[in-house]
Formats: C-alpha cells, sequence, structure tokens
C-alpha cells in the first residue's frame, strides 16, 4: 500500500531529511526536503499553492527535491536537491502573506545554510525580495543591490536551445520558422519561451488557465489560443509544458500530436514508466530536469558573479548536453528518460566517493 500520511510519506522517501512546520495562523503546513546527503547545501526554489490536502503539498516537496538532485547533476553544479513547500489551506494577501513568508524565512534560517531557497510557483518577484531582506539563505537575489533575479527568462531560454537540438536530431534542421509549437501555461517561464518562439518565426499555439493571460499573448505575438482541454488534441509539431507537472501520463500521451516535447516544467511525466509510452509513439522527449536547467544555472553563476553574456553562453551548453543523450538514447534503442539518468547518476556517484 503507497504511504499516505506525512509521517509514512517521510520515511518511505530516499533523501536525507524533511522540516516540518504548521503555520497556525494562516492553517498552512510549510515543509523543506532535503534529498541530497552528501552535498554541503541543499538547493531548490519555494513552491506555495493551495492544496486539498497537506499531505498533497510534502509530496510535491519530496519528488521536487530529488528532481533538483538530477537537475543539478545534469548541469555539473555541486549542489544537492531541495524544495520548500508552503501547502496553503487557503489564499492569503497582503500582512497576512508577509506574516506567514517571514515565517518561512526564519524556519529556512533554522537550518544554518543547508538549505538555499529560490522562487517556484507561486511566488512572485515582491516575495523573493521580502524573504531576501530576512535570510540570506534566498538565491536568484543580489544580496548587494537588495533586487531580485528572475531566473524565468534564462529557463525559457534553455527549454528554446534544448528545443532546437530536439528539432535537429528528428529533421536535421533547427530552423524554427513556422513550425508549429504549443506552448502550456505562459507564466514566468512560458511567456518569454513565446518571445524566443515568435523571434525565431515559429507558429506559436498558446493555452493557459487564464484564458485573458492567452487571448493578450496572441494579440501581441499573433498565434492561437487553444482551450486548456483541448490542448493535448491539438495538432503541432512541439508541445511546450510550461506550467504544472504529470501532464504526460497514460491518458494524454495517447492523444498528442507533437513529435517534439520540449518545455520548462518540472516532472512532466506522471510515472516513470510514460517515457516509454512516449517513445513507442515516436516521441522525442526532452527530459525535464535536464532542458529546464537554465534558470538553475543563472542561479549559480549569478552567485558567483557572471555577466548576463556568461549566464547566456552557459545556457547555451544545454544543445550539448541534450545531443549527447538523444544520441546514446538514439543507440540503445531506450528512452532519453534513461540515458538523461544514467549521465546524472554517474556524476551524483563521482560527487558521493569524493565526499
Amino acid at each position: 500500500m503507497a504511504p499516505t500520511t506525512i509521517p509514512d510519506l517521510i520515511m518511505a522517501w530516499s533523501g536525507r531529511s524533511v522540516l516540518v512546520q504548521y503555520d497556525k495562523p494562516t492553517a498552512s503546513w510549510m515543509f523543506i526536503a532535503l534529498h541530497d546527503p552528501t552535498a554541503k547545501q541543499c538547493v531548490g526554489g519555494v513552491r506555495m499553492k493551495v492544496y486539498p490536502c497537506p499531505e498533497d503539498g510534502l509530496r510535491d516537496a519530496l519528488r521536487l527535491a530529488e528532481g533538483m538532485t538530477y537537475k543539478w547533476a545534469a548541469i555539473d553544479v555541486e549542489f544537492g536537491g531541495g524544495k520548500a513547500v508552503i501547502a496553503l489551506s487557503r489564499p492569503v494577501a497582503g500582512a497576512e502573506r508577509q506574516g506567514l513568508l517571514e515565517r518561512f524565512a526564519a524556519m529556512a534560517n533554522s537550518l544554518n545554510g543547508r538549505y538555499g531557497s529560490g522562487p517556484d510557483l507561486g511566488i512572485t518577484q515582491e516575495d523573493v525580495d521580502f524573504i531576501a531582506k530576512r535570510t540570506r539563505y534566498m538565491h536568484c537575489y543580489d544580496h548587494t543591490r537588495r533586487v531580485p533575479i528572475d531566473p524565468g527568462p534564462y529557463t525559457a531560454y534553455g527549454a528554446f536551445v534544448g528545443m532546437k537540438a530536439a528539432l535537429r536530431h528528428t529533421t536535421g534542421t533547427d530552423n524554427l520558422r513556422d513550425r508549429v509549437v504549443l506552448v502550456q501555461g505562459l507564466g514566468d517561464t512560458g511567456l518569454p519561451l513565446c518571445n524566443l518562439l515568435h523571434e525565431a518565426g515559429a507558429a506559436l499555439r498558446v493555452t493557459d488557465i487564464d484564458g485573458g493571460r492567452a487571448k493578450a499573448v496572441v494579440a501581441e505575438l499573433g498565434g492561437e489560443v487553444v482551450a486548456p482541454d483541448a490542448a493535448y488534441d491539438a495538432p503541432c509539431d512541439i508541445y511546450a509544458p510550461c506550467a504544472i507537472g504529470a501532464t504526460l501520463n497514460e491518458d494524454t500521451i495517447p492523444r498528442l500530436k507533437a513529435k517534439i516535447i520540449a518545455g520548462t516544467a518540472n516532472n512532466q511525466l506522471a510515472v516513470p514508466e510514460d517515457g516509454e509510452r512516449l517513445l513507442q509513439r515516436g516521441i522525442l522527449y526532452c527530459p525535464d530536469y535536464v532542458v529546464n536547467g537554465g534558470g538553475a544555472v543563472s542561479l549559480a553563476m549569478f552567485d558567483e558573479g557572471k555577466s548576463v553574456a556568461e549566464v547566456r553562453t552557459s545556457v547555451e551548453a544545454m544543445d550539448r548536453r541534450l545531443t549527447a543523450i538523444f544520441q546514446e538514447a538514439a543507440a540503445n534503442h531506450e528512452s532519453p528518460v534513461h540515458a538523461a539518468r544514467r549521465k546524472a547518476e554517474l556524476r551524483i556517484a563521482k560527487r558521493h566517493a569524493a565526499a
């Protein structure tokens, strides 16, 4: 039987530890999951959203923290995987929201640097600024100038580079002109990805739970709005999931019309077997923790004081990484999921051996 309670979920998890705190003023739960036991710091953003129950928020924290370990390994950065989730019982705003974030910052401080945070779903740039002024363990923030750094455009740029690498692997050219790309989710990463695709001459199809946002993007960039429930049936060359995870599952995969999947969302596969389902359908999947690693690259490099130009050049290595994964997977007649995981696990094993 699958674990269902908070203690059972934590005990069944493969990671190092989980810090749990109940926030009585907002009736919310806060989780910080530290996955890699050998890393000096486990790094991953804080996600804040309303969940049906706190256990769902914990599940998110656990799987996302593990995913971050593989993401850092995929881009060869010496962090371990971490993730925080603030599982709201209801929306919060104003002074109540600030009070909750202040208590989250204190929770992060209690770990004395073992966890480094950053923005994720539900966290605004204003939230980043607020949290960073209360904890020095906030990444994606210039602590000298005291201003947030938005990793979203770099995540989008990495996905754009990866998309072109996938297109070249399948067709022999990386020219996106007139290729139909369906972008699902028009937030901090989906919107800049649309801009890049527009500049490259792609034909945009966009979908978002906020229909007004989708219409505004089409009014500015051209293209077509697709209803959220019709996204998986819409013909396209490339499907770019840029919102929530688990959109690739046994129900949606048979409906897909795309030949390539490359997006910025985390944990796109509902279960590992979905990689095989995509392979059987002849759809080339860009493993999410690789193709969406551009934001993580920017986080690490801006921490080191690197310039925007240097960060963009480093993100462009996404082409080389994914091409190697595609070639290895093709040679082994397997899903790119397996090739990506082997490469990441090799880096993780080397770090553990040196610890």
